[in-house]
């Protein structure tokens, strides 16, 4: 990967007129199914700027917390604000990458030309996104025949491909082996440091210290502690974080 590409996504160039996305602000945020509560009144602040990473046992609502951030869910209850705009408003400004990434049925690079056509932005950026993620030389073959950790690269490269402010990511590295998961948490960073908010749901507390500005800990459909990492790592306030930290089972 070439850092002579790294001009291709300047962050928030698309919406330069517009003011940022950051501070978020969710308030009593709630989501239930058949009468079963999975997010329960939760609330949570975020700054511009760095890592966010957000743990907590299964079930504990993580990833539907992703969902309603990102617009593509509506919460029972509660309220999302990006800024003081609404979540389904700035889904256009942010990106989500998931666990499995689905990918078209196209070639590696049509994948990101897709991508640039309907966000307007200019077909050139595609040779850089893909040699920033390591897979220029396979831009042709079809993308359904890449490796898992190919795959995941390129759905990075297509999420980075919208300029988002904000991007989310649903436990991206799951699964695969530790020189992808290197590779991706690399350019996770390098977006950081272009000034890229990042929201990161893991399981992997060694990512998570390797990764994390912050930490958010998700208990029973709550934020039950939200700390610098250092912090959280050292010596977090909540029983059940400690529990989480100490290897025993949360439930």
């Amino acid at each position: 990967m070439s850092d002579a590409t790294m001009d291709f996504t300047p962050a928030g160039v698309a919406e330069a007129t517009l003011p940022p996305l950051l501070p978020l602000a969710v308030r009593g945020l709630s989501l239930s199914f058949a009468g079963a509560t999975v997010l329960d009144g939760l609330d949570l602040d975020l700054r511009p700027g760095g890592c966010t990473v957000i743990l907590g046992p299964n079930g504990a609502g993580k990833s539907l917390l992703l969902k309603l951030l990102h617009g593509l869910m509506a919460p029972s209850g509660g309220t999302v604000s990006w800024n003081g705009t609404g979540a389904a408003q700035a889904t256009g400004r942010q990106a989500l990458v998931f666990q499995k990434p689905v990918l078209l049925r196209r070639s590696v690079a049509a994948n990101l030309d897709f991508v640039l056509k309907a966000r307007g932005r200019p077909r050139h950026l595609r040779d850089g996104l893909l040699d920033h993620v390591g897979l220029a030389h396979k831009a042709r073959q079809p993308a359904r025949l890449l490796s898992g950790g190919e795959a995941q690269r390129l759905a990075l490269a297509r999420a980075l491909a919208t300029d988002p402010e904000v991007l989310l990511l649903d436990e991206p590295t799951a699964s695969l082996d530790p020189a992808s998961v290197l590779v991706i948490e690399r350019i996770v960073t390098e977006a950081r440091d272009r000034g890229v908010r990042i929201v990161f749901v893991t399981h992997d507390l060694g990512q998570a210290k390797r990764m994390a500005d912050d930490v958010v800990f998700l208990h029973r459909g709550r934020v039950v502690e939200h700390a610098a990492a250092d912090a959280f790592f050292s010596g977090p306030r909540d029983a059940a974080a400690r529990d989480y930290l100490g290897g025993r089972i949360v439930v």
